[in-house]
C-alpha cells in the first residue's frame, strides 16, 4: 500500500472543516419550507443555554428547537459515524470498493424495520427491530467468514454478499404480503431512507451508539494503520490480525445499524467520502478518521437540506445519496486512473 502526502497541513484542514460542518449545521436550522433567518436561529440556540429575551416567536422556536435541531443532529451524527464506518473498512480490507453496506448489516437492519412496521403500529419498536436483525446479520456473517488468515477476508466479503440477498428477499416478501394501502408505503419510503422522522427520542438511542462506536474506532487508528500493511507485516509487528478485525467490523456494524434504524438505508456515504478525505489527507488514519467524519457530517447533512427543500413532497435521502454519490465515485475512480496513483 502506498502511502499518498496529505495536501493541506491538517491542523489547518482541521479547523476549517470544523468552522464548515459548524456552518452548515447552522445553516441547515435555518432552511425549509418555514425559513428562519440565521441570525435568529443562533439566538435561539444561545437562549436555549441561557435564557434570553429576542425578536423570535414561539413558532421560530419550536421548528428550530424540537424538528430541526434532532433532525440536523441526526444527519451529522449518523453521516460522521457512515463516513468514518467506511475508512476504517477499507483500511482494514485494502480495498477501495468496500463500504458499510459489504457485511450485511444495512439489508439486515433495513428487513429488522420493515418487520416492525408491518406487525406493529407506529414507528416505536422499528429501532430496536432493526438494530437486533443489524446484529444477528453481522453474527451471521461472522460465522461464515471465520476461517484462518486472509482466506478469512474473502470469506467475510462472500459471506456478507450471502447475508445480504438473504435479507433483502426477506425484506421483499414483507413488502410483498403488506397492506398496500397502509403498510407498504411506509416500509418503502423508510427504506429508502429519511430523517424526517427524527426525534429527540430516537436520537437518544441512536447517537450514543454512534458515537461511542466512533471513538472506538479513533481509538484503534494505528492499529488499523498497521492492519492496512497486509497480514504478514500486521503479524511481524506483533498485532493480533483476527481480533482487531473483528473489533473494528463490530464497531462498524454498530454504527451503521443504529444510523439504519435512525433513518433507514443511506447509501454511498461510507463508500464515497473516504475516498475524498484521502485526496485531502492521505491514507494515515489517524488524520483520515476525524477528516472523514467531518466531511461526512458535511455532505450529509447537505443532502438532507436539498430532500427537504427542492420540491414540496420529501425526496428519500437514500435516493439523493445514490444519485450524487454514484457519478462523484466514477469521477474519482477515473481520476485516480489517469493519474496512475494509488487507492490507498
Amino acid at each position: 500500500m502506498t502511502e499518498r502526502r496529505a495536501v493541506f497541513p491538517f491542523s489547518l484542514l482541521a479547523g476549517l472543516l470544523v468552522a464548515l460542518t459548524g456552518a452548515v449545521a447552522l445553516f441547515s436550522l435555518a432552511v425549509g419550507r418555514f425559513p428562519v433567518p440565521v441570525e435568529r436561529v443562533a439566538w435561539i440556540l444561545f437562549s436555549a443555554l441561557i435564557p434570553a429575551e429576542g425578536s423570535w416567536n414561539v413558532q421560530e422556536t419550536s421548528v428550530v428547537l424540537l424538528i430541526r435541531l434532532p433532525r440536523v443532529l441526526g444527519s451529522l451524527i449518523a453521516g460522521g459515524g457512515l463516513a468514518m464506518a467506511g475508512a476504517a473498512l477499507q483500511g482494514v480490507f485494502r480495498n477501495p470498493l468496500v463500504g458499510p453496506q459489504i457485511i450485511g448489516v444495512s439489508s439486515g437492519a433495513g428487513f429488522g424495520g420493515a418487520l416492525a412496521i408491518l406487525l406493529f403500529d407506529g414507528l416505536f419498536a422499528v429501532i430496536p427491530l432493526a438494530f437486533v436483525f443489524g446484529l444477528l446479520a453481522m453474527i451471521a456473517v461472522w460465522s461464515l467468514g471465520s476461517g484462518d488468515r486472509e482466506e478469512s477476508l474473502l470469506s467475510l466479503v462472500l459471506g456478507g454478499v450471502v447475508i445480504s440477498a438473504f435479507f433483502t428477499a426477506l425484506t421483499s416478501l414483507g413488502q410483498y404480503v403488506a397492506d398496500p394501502y397502509n403498510k407498504l408505503p411506509a416500509i418503502v419510503m423508510w427504506l429508502m431512507g429519511s430523517f424526517a422522522s427524527s426525534s429527540w427520542d430516537r436520537l437518544v438511542f441512536a447517537v450514543p451508539v454512534i458515537c461511542c462506536s466512533g471513538t472506538l474506532l479513533y481509538l484503534v487508528r494505528f492499529r488499523i494503520n498497521v492492519l492496512s500493511l497486509g497480514q504478514e507485516e500486521a503479524e511481524a509487528l506483533g498485532i493480533d490480525v483476527a481480533r482487531n478485525r473483528w473489533f473494528v467490523l463490530v464497531c462498524t456494524t454498530l454504527i451503521t445499524a443504529a444510523t439504519v434504524a435512525l433513518a433507514g438505508i443511506v447509501g454511498w456515504v461510507g463508500l464515497v467520502v473516504p475516498h475524498m478525505a484521502r485526496m485531502l489527507v492521505g491514507s494515515d488514519h489517524r488524520k483520515l478518521l476525524p477528516v472523514s467524519a467531518l466531511l461526512g457530517a458535511t455532505y450529509l447533512t447537505l443532502m438532507d437540506d436539498v430532500a427537504r427543500s427542492l420540491t414540496a413532497a420529501e425526496i428519500p435521502i437514500g435516493i439523493l445519496t445514490a444519485l450524487a454519490g454514484a457519478p462523484l465515485f466514477a469521477f474519482l475512480l477515473k481520476k485516480r486512473r489517469r493519474e496512475g496513483g494509488a487507492w490507498m
